[in-house]
């Protein structure tokens, strides 16, 4: 008799457990169904705009094809995530369009374990780029509601090894230094010293460099007896603010 009322309390257990479970199981079905959706369109924006354009580092690609840009946009604007071109999020402030995110990661050479310093944290969706390659990357954002806004998005999601700053990046992040590579998304007129001091020998630093109008990326490497830069191609990003404003010189190469 003992026996029989045990299963007859386990199978009620198990009955609610499930009618309790329910809810969530088609909520997340749904979820995945959303996700399965945009999931395509990752598809098609790897192939059309960034493998067409030459990116073959499937590393870089498959990031690419993982995270979830629609995440990181306005809500409305999310149906534009991966149209081929940048979209504002707010505060003056754009998030890039994918092929450059996706130029300027296959630029920096990134191995996993390689300790990444990025300049400009944004919406977040260049930093978990970049952390899915490796888990260490370091992000800089001076304007500190973005700041908050991309961490909480980047815990949500599940990227929560990034770690963020509210800081001016035009100093880097020099208690974390030194860096394999840095990456910076905003544009200053000069190369800042602080960062070309934070790489490691063999350090990368990709960035543009320019006016509001007229800028370039360019690649520099840290060698063992100073730095080599090569001229990538012309690109477009919002100014760097803050101390970049104030300088007038600086590392020219």
């Amino acid at each position: 008799m003992g026996n029989y009322l045990t299963a007859l309390i386990a199978a009620a257990l198990v009955i609610a457990f499930a009618v309790l479970l329910r809810p969530k199981l088609k909520e997340r079905a749904g979820a995945i169904a959303i996700s399965d959706g945009f999931r395509a369109r990752r598809e098609a924006m790897v192939a059309g705009q960034i493998e067409a354009r030459g990116v073959r580092d499937p590393v870089v690609l498959k990031a690419m094809r993982e995270v979830p840009r629609h995440e990181f946009v306005p809500v409305e604007l999310k149906n534009a995530a991966y149209d081929d071109r940048p979209l504002s999020i707010g505060l003056d402030q754009t998030i890039s369009q994918p092929y450059i995110a996706a130029y300027m990661t296959e630029a920096l050479g990134l191995k996993p374990g390689d300790k990444v310093l990025e300049i400009g944290t944004g919406s977040g969706y260049q930093a978990a780029v970049l952390a899915s390659i490796t888990n260490k990357v370091f992000s800089v954002e001076i304007i500190c509601e973005l700041e908050r806004s991309a961490r909480e998005t980047l815990v949500r999601l599940g990227y929560s090894s990034v770690r963020t700053v509210c800081a001016d990046g035009y100093k880097g992040w020099p208690e974390e230094a030194p860096f394999d590579a840095i990456m910076v998304t905003a544009a200053p007129g000069h190369v800042p010293q602080p960062l070309l001091d934070q790489l490691k020998p063999g350090g990368r630093l990709v960035m543009p460099v320019g006016t509001r109008l007229s800028q370039e990326l360019v690649l520099i490497r840290r060698t063992g007896t100073g730095f080599r830069k090569e001229s990538l191609i012309p690109v477009i990003f919002v100014p760097m603010t803050g101390e970049a404003e104030l300088k007038h010189s600086g590392a020219h190469y």
